[in-house]
């Protein structure tokens, strides 16, 4: 009996030991990352990475995390990117760069975690000046959560961030939660998460809320991805899927010689609640093409929803328990084309006033 207690207490200290953590170090002035880069070959498994309460970080450089299986990375302390404009370009514009500021490159039971703490777990991108001066040359993307299985995000806490914050590239099974992305300006540009669940997120006063998109004539299968517990202030447009995108900024809708298309399968959009911004003449910051890079035929600015979908691709796709009013305080429309869909999708699909369906209760 003594002897099986032993083994028993020998294999929970064996477990304790064998979790590793390394803890950021931090020089004022300095670039914290490098130190990271050299050390993170030895915390690849079972390891915590964190960056330290009350510390503030500079992360001047970029790093690409190697397969991760069950790791932490723990963003209690604040983060900064660097201020100068030029030197983030030249970084991005480089050779080496991974193609995210945070690139991973595949794993399982990865965790990125912020802080509860409201004071602490920040990443400043210094946005502002970007969007002041609508620059959009060799802009940093955030965090590139690639490959990933059973991963989490949680706690996030972003402010101003230049382009897009999050991608997941290639993951499947990942938990969202808890996330804050703060870009009050005049001309924010930030993406949506592109997950699995997202779940427990406030929008103020950006261009979209939950947002899907694939390109003309591309190729792949999205499926069992929700959106739930969404609140929005002022965002103009809240809910927006759209299998056709293409960068108006280089030109003209490509004429696709295939017919092939992003499938999409399994969307839930749940207890959406906010205000639509429904400025007349709106215009965000990133716009540098004539029409802007995020227009839509069609829409009104008044839509809480809209699906551009493509014929014969798109099933089971719902919007449940959305409520919404216009700033201006006119009813909600939805644009939506009935010969794309072949289900319920929670409204009255057309072009019109937001008419919730049976599904949509």
């Amino acid at each position: 009996m003594l002897k099986h207690i032993f083994a028993v207490l020998l294999a929970q200290v064996y477990c304790v030991a064998a979790w590793n953590t390394f803890v950021v170090p931090h020089v004022d002035g300095q670039d914290d990352m490098p130190s990271l880069v050299k050390a993170i070959g030895n915390y690849t498994t079972n390891s915590t990475i964190l960056f330290e309460h009350g510390v503030h970080y500079n992360i001047f450089s970029p790093i690409k995390f190697p397969v991760l299986n069950n790791v932490e990375i723990r963003i209690e302390g604040n983060l900064s990117y660097p201020t100068d404009i030029p030197t983030i370009q030249a970084t991005v514009g480089s050779s080496s760069f991974p193609g995210s500021w945070f690139t991973f490159t595949g794993g399982n039971n990865v965790t990125l975690r912020g802080s509860t703490d409201p004071n602490w777990g920040w990443i400043d991108g210094h946005g502002q000046a970007w969007w002041d001066t609508q620059n959009q040359v060799n802009r940093p993307h955030g965090f590139a959560f690639a490959k990933i299985s059973n991963g989490v995000i949680r706690d996030m806490k972003i402010w101003k961030p230049i382009a897009w914050v999050f991608s997941t590239s290639g993951a499947n099974n990942l938990h969202v939660f808890n996330n804050q992305i703060l870009a009050a300006s005049n001309n924010p540009n930030v993406s949506a998460f592109p997950f699995n669940t997202i779940e427990n997120v406030v929008m103020k006063h950006t261009l979209y809320g939950a947002r899907f998109k694939s390109w003309t004539g591309g190729n792949g299968f999205a499926r069992n991805v929700t959106w739930r517990n969404i609140a929005f202030e002022n965002v103009r447009m809240p809910i927006y899927v759209t299998q056709n995108y293409w960068d108006q900024g280089v030109g003209p809708r490509p004429n696709s010689t295939t017919l092939n298309n992003t499938h999409v399968e399994d969307f839930l959009f749940q207890n959406f609640v906010g205000t639509v911004d429904d400025t007349p003449n709106y215009f965000e910051g990133s716009c540098v093409s004539d029409p802007c890079w995020y227009y839509v035929a069609n829409a009104t600015g008044r839509e809480v929803i809209i699906f551009d979908l493509y014929p014969n691709t798109a099933t089971n796709i719902v919007a449940k328990d959305i409520f919404s009013t216009t700033k201006s305080l006119h009813p909600v429309t939805a644009l939506c084309d009935p010969t794309t869909i072949t289900n319920d999708v929670g409204f009255k699909c057309w072009d019109g006033l937001f008419i919730p369906t049976k599904a949509g209760f």
